[in-house]
């Protein structure tokens, strides 16, 4: 896969847009697993991590960042601006993954003794 920058901020210091692509997203929805919540229940009950929990949504981070990055490229774009996260649930024992931002082609600027076109 191409490299894609992604950043939560409007811009990126050192460069111009040259073109906006518009709004690109990726989702992804896990379910849990019952043997695994019952482990994690009993760990909870003496205030341990819930690892399986953790796993699980940054397993779900991912899946839905390669997926934004696979639309964002699919547009020609090289990179992905004013990212944000949402997780919300979807029905009991799943939840969903989602993350957007814009599309965007960006370019360095001209550095001194090249001539922009008049």
């Amino acid at each position: 896969m191409s490299r894609i920058l992604i950043t939560t901020t409007s811009n990126v210091p050192g460069h111009d847009i040259q073109e906006t692509f518009g709004l690109v997203r990726g989702q992804s929805i896990r379910t849990r697993d019952v043997f695994k919540d019952f482990v994690e229940w009993l760990r909870n009950l003496v205030g341990s991590d819930l690892d399986h929990y953790v796993k699980m949504m940054a397993e779900a981070r991912e899946q839905a960042l390669d997926r934004m990055c696979d639309h964002a490229l699919q547009l020609g774009a090289n990179a992905i601006i004013g990212v944000r996260f949402e997780n919300s649930r979807v029905a009991a024992g799943s939840a969903e993954m989602l993350v957007y931002g814009t599309a965007v082609r960006i370019e360095p600027p001209p550095g001194p003794g090249t001539r922009s076109a008049e």
